[in-house]
């Protein structure tokens, strides 16, 4: 096993908004590039990393333009972990719903913004991770309000609920 492994601390948000969900096209990035993403999101800033939500609340911020304000909540719903490049990815995803008045003005210099019905994206090309967690959530996730763990393996995340013990 390499002694120096790097940790990458990641935060992504998925607005919601009835039975849609916003997505990033993101382009001209070294890690996600060309591909379905998260609303929001990106690397942890060091003051942030006991502190998921800020990340995610800072990178709405900067990236549309969205405070918690125009929510009418936030959660963290899922965290991943996947070896890759030399790295150890840690991603923190949180799901929020978007007040209706707030649906037609976001825009991103990150990519291209789209809605999406909940029953289009299970199709997208998404980073890995991304992918076995959105459909994790379209599956059982979204039925309930639980924080649940994944680990990528070969063959997929496997996820469990991260109950408090």
């Amino acid at each position: 096993m390499e002694d120096n492994v790097k940790l990458r601390n990641m935060t992504g948000v998925y607005l919601l908004n009835n039975n849609k969900i916003l997505l990033l096209y993101r382009k001209g990035s070294r890690i996600a590039n060309n591909t379905w993403i998260a609303s929001a999101g990106g690397h942890f800033e060091d003051y942030e990393l006991n502190d998921a939500k800020a990340c995610a609340l800072r990178e709405m911020k900067e990236e549309l333009s969205v405070t918690e304000e125009m929510l009418s909540d936030i959660s963290l719903r899922y965290i991943s972990l996947r070896r890759t490049n030399g790295e150890i990815r840690q991603n923190y995803y949180f799901f929020a719903n978007l007040k209706d008045e707030y649906t037609t003005e976001l825009v991103s210099d990150e990519g291209d913004l789209k809605w999406f019905d909940l029953s289009e994206i299970s199709e997208l090309q998404m980073p890995y991770s991304a992918k076995y967690m959105i459909d994790h959530y379209l599956e059982t996730g979204r039925q309930n309000d639980k924080v649940y763990v994944g680990v990528a393996e070969g063959t997929g995340v496997m996820f469990t609920e991260l109950a408090e013990y």
